[in-house]
């Protein structure tokens, strides 16, 4: 889901029920309104509003979480890159076209995932880039290796390993892409946020302050919500995941 959408939708929603409920006090009838239905509203909105704070947490934590695998696996993927890259190097000039084709690939990637002269989401399907033939060819291409002696076949079998896990990285990568909050979750917490707003004009002074204050309370929620959101899609928008590591890894390839 757009970031900037939900962030809309939210403060739609949560300031529209706050106006809803100021219109509600004005038609419904006073005893309704009295101080016993008073304290029971706000008793079981009170366990609502606990409820919605509870579950923003956890869509908080799940959308941080999710951010942050991605950027430690990022980084992980730059330093694995530049050990087979040292690894190949030790193995010897056999190596030199391994050696260019990993770094034209790993330039490919930085190029699908963010790209420089392109606002537009990343593209992230690698497969049909061009960078995930060449990462799947890889592993075959160090294989295809003729070691010498010890020393050369001990090289070869750690190049493998270490290509191996880029290849593992890849994918988590791919994964990091999906949506880590569940949209039931953001269903819900609209809903609850929505009628707890509803309570607070319920029960608010109809008074140019107020609604003030209710507009200003529905912006920060829907702006937690744009953030939230922002921080799930790893690799796109205004929070994303720097590709900071790489580059300096493709920088210091073939030296």
């Amino acid at each position: 889901m757009n970031p900037t959408i939900a962030g809309i939708i939210v403060f739609a929603c949560t300031f529209g029920g706050a106006l809803f409920g100021m219109w509600l006090n004005t038609v419904l009838p006073e005893h309704h309104l009295d101080e016993e239905s008073r304290d029971t509203v706000k008793l079981g909105f009170g366990l609502i509003a606990t409820m919605t704070a509870l579950v923003l947490g956890l869509v908080t934590a799940s959308a941080k979480s999710s951010f942050d695998a991605v950027n430690i696996a990022v980084k992980q993927t730059a330093v694995e890159i530049l050990s087979l890259d040292r690894v190949l190097a030790r193995y010897g000039p056999e190596t030199g076209e391994i050696r260019k084709d990993l770094k034209h690939g790993i330039g490919a990637r930085i190029d699908v995932i963010w790209p420089q002269d392109s606002s537009s989401p990343a593209g992230l399907d690698l497969m049909r880039s061009g960078a995930g033939v060449e990462a799947e060819g890889l592993p075959a291409a160090i294989r295809a290796l003729k070691p010498r002696d010890d020393s050369q076949r001990a090289l070869q079998l750690r190049a493998m390993d270490l290509a191996e896990t880029l290849l593992q990285a890849r994918w988590l990568l791919l994964a990091g892409t999906e949506m880590s909050v569940p949209m039931p979750f953001l269903v819900t917490l609209l809903f609850w946020l929505a009628i707890t707003f509803t309570s607070f004009g319920l029960f608010a002074p109809r008074h140019a302050t107020v609604i003030a204050v209710l507009f200003v309370c529905a912006l920060s929620v829907g702006s937690a919500m744009f953030l939230i959101l922002e921080m799930d899609g790893s690799f796109e928008g205004m929070i994303r995941v720097s590709a900071d590591p790489l580059r300096f890894a493709y920088a210091h390839l073939n030296m």
